[in-house]
């Protein structure tokens, strides 16, 4: 009987990696989908591998937990904030909250630098950090109650485990959110709709605004920033 190389069978499931990873709802400035595509065949190979058919499990069922495991393992190993970062976000948000409740309007960056006694510079780095995880899931960042800690591996979703409780809360966050960006300016609603709805990257909405990407992920940040207190 003839057996198919090793080759052979990973050509033969490639389109089981293409349907796992275009389910995995991750939008990372590191990974592109042909990144998460070529760790998820990492996946499979481990998985044919490793497959025992003694198990009476069927391939596919196992392989897809494998190439799901490789791209969690891959996202979480190098998508960790550190606690030190998440604590200068908790401060940065106590400090726009305090300050703008106290001029009762929003403010400006060179004041929350004095509040926190921190340079610009600093402060670009906290909005790099608030880009950084609402690219990974917006919904965690906006949301997250206790940030202290969180890590890419609290916000990947697992669309398994969706009730109807949490479908309602779903819809009121969305009209929260809704509300909240209709607040913003219009170029700040330009950024969120090329981001999130036309699915640009940095770099392509950097060209259109005539900008460095630096500068876009800040903006980014600093909107996220904005939804995150409102």
């Amino acid at each position: 009987m003839y057996e198919l190389s090793l080759e052979d069978e990973i050509v033969k499931y490639l389109p089981l990696v293409e349907r796992v990873v275009s389910r995995i709802k991750i939008k990372s400035l590191d990974y592109e989908k042909g990144d998460l595509f070529n760790i998820g065949v990492i996946g499979l190979m481990d998985a044919l591998k490793k497959f025992d058919a003694s198990k009476k499990v069927p391939f596919e069922n196992y392989a897809t937990i494998r190439i799901r495991g490789a791209v969690f393992d891959e996202v979480r190993k190098n998508g960790k904030i550190s606690r030190y970062r998440m604590g200068q976000l908790n401060e940065y948000y106590k400090a726009k909250q305090d300050l703008e409740q106290a001029k009762k309007r929003e403010v400006s960056d060179s004041e929350i630098c004095h509040y926190l006694k921190i340079n610009q510079q600093q402060l670009n780095d906290i909005y790099d950090s608030l880009n950084h995880l609402a690219s990974v899931s917006l919904e965690a960042t906006l949301f997250h109650q206790d940030d202290v800690g969180l890590t890419i591996e609290d916000t990947l979703q697992n669309e398994s485990l969706i009730h109807a409780d949490d479908l309602l809360v779903e819809d009121e966050r969305k009209q929260a959110l809704q509300d909240s960006i209709e607040t913003l300016s219009e170029r700040e609603q330009i950024i969120l709709n090329l981001y999130y709805k036309e699915e640009l990257t940095l770099k392509e909405i950097a060209e259109i605004l005539d900008v460095s990407i630096a500068r876009v992920s800040q903006i980014h940040g600093k909107i996220i920033g904005k939804l995150k207190l409102k």
